[in-house]
Order: C-alpha cells, then structure tokens, then sequence
C-alpha cells in the first residue's frame, strides 16, 4: 500500500516563494511585467495571476497597470521571511493536523506522540522565520 506523502509545501507555495525571490532581485522601483515573472519561472501565466492576486490582496506586492506595469515587492525583501510567504498559501505547514488545531483528536489527552510532533512544528516553524527573502536572494552556494 502506498504511503500518503510527507508535509508537502504545494505547488502555489513554491511558486509563491519563486516569484517573491525573483520580485528581491529587481531594483526596488521598477515594476516587472507578469510575463516576464512567467517566463523566467515557467509558470503558466493564468496561475501566476492567481498567485499574484494573493500576494497583493497581502500587501506583500505593489501593482501597477498599464504600460510599464507590473509588480514589485512593497517592502525590503530582507522583512520577509519565508513563513510569512508560506503561511499565506498552505492551509498548514504542521507536520500533523492535531497540533495545528485544524483537526480535533479523540486521543490528545493521552497520546504519548503528541508533544514529538508539536515540538517538530515548532522547529519547522522556527526555521522558516530564519530565512528571509534576502537570505534566498543571495549568493547561489
């Protein structure tokens, strides 16, 4: 029987992350086109546009219409981290539902696992605020 995979960060999330790095490492006042952030990422440019209407319903990005349009980070990329990012698109980046809240155990009470995987979450989340957009728009090691 095949096993359910591990905590996965989706497809929107990583995009989501992608597309930030990209948005660091352009002059903070200069928009890029939504085509362009497509090209150079390879995402479809119907789900960029998704993608791009949650990280500015955020305020994580500025828009501009028109010609010379697009967007840009709305702040330093080094105030990001990415667990800001994330946060906004998974529904949870627990290791296990029971510790998020998002799913009630019977079993909570007594189950002796319970403080491994809320210690793990905690790590996990821990590591994520670490790492900021300016972090992963450095140097290529």
């Amino acid at each position: 029987m095949p096993r359910p995979p591990a905590m996965t960060v989706s497809t929107r999330g990583r995009y989501a992350l992608r597309v930030m790095v990209e948005l660091s490492l352009q002059p903070r006042d200069t928009y890029t086109p939504l085509r362009t952030i497509a090209q150079r990422q390879a995402i479809s440019l119907k789900y960029l546009e998704a993608i791009m209407n949650t990280l500015s319903k955020a305020g994580f990005v500025d828009a501009m219409h028109g010609k010379g349009g697009g967007y840009r980070l709305s702040r330093a990329p080094g105030t990001y981290t990415v667990a800001d990012i994330l946060e906004l698109t998974e529904v949870s980046l627990s290791p296990v539902s029971c510790v998020n809240g998002s799913e009630p155990c019977a079993h909570a009470a007594e189950c002796r696992t319970r403080r491994l995987w809320a210690g793990l979450d905690q790590v996990i989340s821990e590591y994520l605020r670490s790492i900021t957009l300016a972090d992963l728009a450095g140097p290529y090691e």
